[in-house]
């Protein structure tokens, strides 16, 4: 048992860790590994029993499981239409690793750098959060200079290609673009098959990397369906946390505090607890207990564009049969129903790019995909995502009440930088992506274009294409970034500015986006996290 942190309260726990999605899990497993720490991580979802968050391609149904999901929606954007953009979050054990298309990327070295900038701490730098990534691997290709083996997180190829993956790759390459066949390795740049978190070709999410193995701990629990309220606060120490289970309420006590609740829900829990924007909190009857402007500011995502074609030849996975698929999954863990869906794509650095990293991603999906594939479009055909990597727009999360049940509201602020920068960027990835569906290696699939659903002829067509399409490719950060300045929320260390035994420790301390996908990243964190908070 642990010592009290204040004169007069009990301390039930050294750590408390509110959320259980891939940062979550993996402190969860790093800090209970010291027999004489007592953790508890504490998760709004259930357990991650859905058999289809665990054979890869049942992704295609994840989205209408909606108690695995948030189901956040933003307020209307006013550069996108008015539209209400969906923004699904993983609501379960593994969070939105549980749920998400398992693409592994880290980003490239000048990310981190930029972030050991921001926070004048090299600890950030390439060089430095390197071997985290690597300490987390466990990649089918064996150990490299890029690559590790024996870690909780297995990364490996996919075990089964549409033809059409491959036919992206290959008008990719008679497009100009070069081939690559590790996104990880040396040089971003290019196309080729993405590397999964999968393990004999089913998901491996952190919560079967990380949770599963540390589950049999005794220090370690788990509690399911406990919806954190607030953090309590005594004399500037964070001493516990408030939560809900159906309707009894609960307080528990802890040494000390991690919110690795997501760029969403960590913020919120912060206003919740009186710490944010002094006068926003006071609009909601919230008494400022540490006046942190940053709070819910920064808020970066990755926007993205998806251009669709129909297909000639009925081998897209629009009309698989799920049955057969299921059936060859379970026999062999093989076939279509070990895909990710988004099995291809590639990083350019366009005419448009402003340093030496790469700009655009690309994610090629074999089906028809609009909507998130919440409703399926007639025919068959195949998809190619494009999003900007490093957008100047900037958003916001605002409280809509004090009622902790209730979601923040959502400003995404896509398109919101007034030069045009994003925009630009945007139509870039829309125009490349037009251009590669029209090489050769489409000529025998190749059928009517869906969307857009005439040839652009003018940047106006474009811009509007835009608008009324783009969607997010589920990469929100930022919103409680490290840093040193007066709007960070976090130090180098994790922990939030004027508070003591309180950390965040999740993508929300992001000062920039990656150059990618952030689960990776985030896990990555998290490995550094882990360290930092045991000294």
């Amino acid at each position: 048992m642990a010592k009290e942190s204040e004169p007069g309260v009990h301390v039930d726990y050294d750590y408390v860790i509110v959320g259980a999605g891939s940062a979550g899990c993996v402190l969860a497993n790093r800090l209970s590994a010291h027999p004489g720490k007592r953790v508890l991580l504490l998760e709004a979802g259930g357990y991650d029993w859905h058999p289809l968050i665990h054979m890869p391609a049942g992704i295609a149904h994840l989205p209408k499981q909606r108690r695995l999901n948030w189901n956040y929606d933003t307020e209307p954007e006013p550069e996108l239409r008015g539209r209400r953009l969906w923004w699904p979050r993983g609501k379960t054990l593994g969070g939105s690793s549980s749920i998400n298309a398992m693409c592994y990327i880290r980003g490239v070295p000048a990310d981190y750098d930029s972030w050991a900038d921001a926070t004048g701490d090299a600890r950030w730098s390439w060089q430095q959060v390197l071997p985290w990534f690597l300490h987390s691997e466990d990649n089918t290709r064996g150990a490299s200079t890029w690559h590790a083996t024996g870690g909780p997180l297995s990364v490996s190829d996919l075990r089964y290609h549409n033809p059409l993956s491959a036919a992206l790759v290959d008008a990719a390459a008679s497009a100009g673009f070069v081939r690559n066949d590790d996104f990880n390795g040396a040089d971003q740049t290019g196309f080729g098959f993405y590397q999964v978190t999968q393990r004999n070709g089913a998901r491996c999410s952190a919560s079967v990397a990380f949770l599963r193995p540390a589950r049999t701990r005794r220090n370690l629990h788990v509690r399911t369906h406990a919806l954190v309220e607030r953090v309590l606060i005594e004399h500037g120490r964070a001493v516990g946390v408030q939560l809900r289970r159906g309707f009894r309420h609960e307080r528990i006590h802890a040494g000390e505090v991690i919110l690795a609740a997501g760029a969403i829900n960590s913020p919120h829990l912060l206003m919740l607890s009186g710490i944010g924007p002094a006068d926003h909190l006071r609009e909601h009857a919230i008494e400022p207990a540490i006046d942190l402007p940053g709070v819910g500011a920064n808020l970066q995502d990755h926007l993205d564009i998806c251009t669709l074609v129909g297909s000639t030849q009925n081998i897209t996975y629009d009309r698989i049969n799920e049955l057969a698929a299921g059936w060859r999954y379970l026999r062999r863990h093989d076939g279509p129903a070990t895909s990710n869906v988004a099995e291809s794509g590639g990083f350019v650095r366009s005419r448009l790019a402003t340093d030496a990293r790469c700009d655009l991603q690309f994610h090629f999906v074999p089906a028809l995909l609009d909507d998130h594939g919440r409703h399926r479009l007639p025919g068959i055909g195949y998809t190619l995502h494009a999003c900007y990597l490093h957008p100047r727009s900037r958003g916001r999360l605002h409280l809509r009440s004090a009622n902790p049940a209730e979601p923040i509201a959502i400003h995404a602020g896509y398109l919101s930088d007034p030069e045009g920068h994003d925009l630009a960027r945007m139509i870039e990835g829309a125009k490349i992506s037009r251009e590669i569906f029209a090489q050769p290696a489409f000529d025998a699939y190749r059928g009517n274009s869906v969307f857009p659903e005439k040839a652009p002829q003018t940047d106006r067509d474009w811009e509007d294409f835009v608008r009324r399409k783009a969607e997010t490719i589920y990469h929100p950060v930022g919103t409680c970034r490290m840093g040193v300045d007066e709007h960070a929320v976090v130090d180098s260390e994790l922990r939030v500015h004027g508070v003591t035994g309180l950390r965040v420790v999740d993508a929300s301390v992001m000062p920039a986006l990656p150059s990618g996908n952030t689960n990776a990243p985030t896990i990555m964190i998290a490995e550094r996290a882990a360290d930092l908070i045991r000294g």
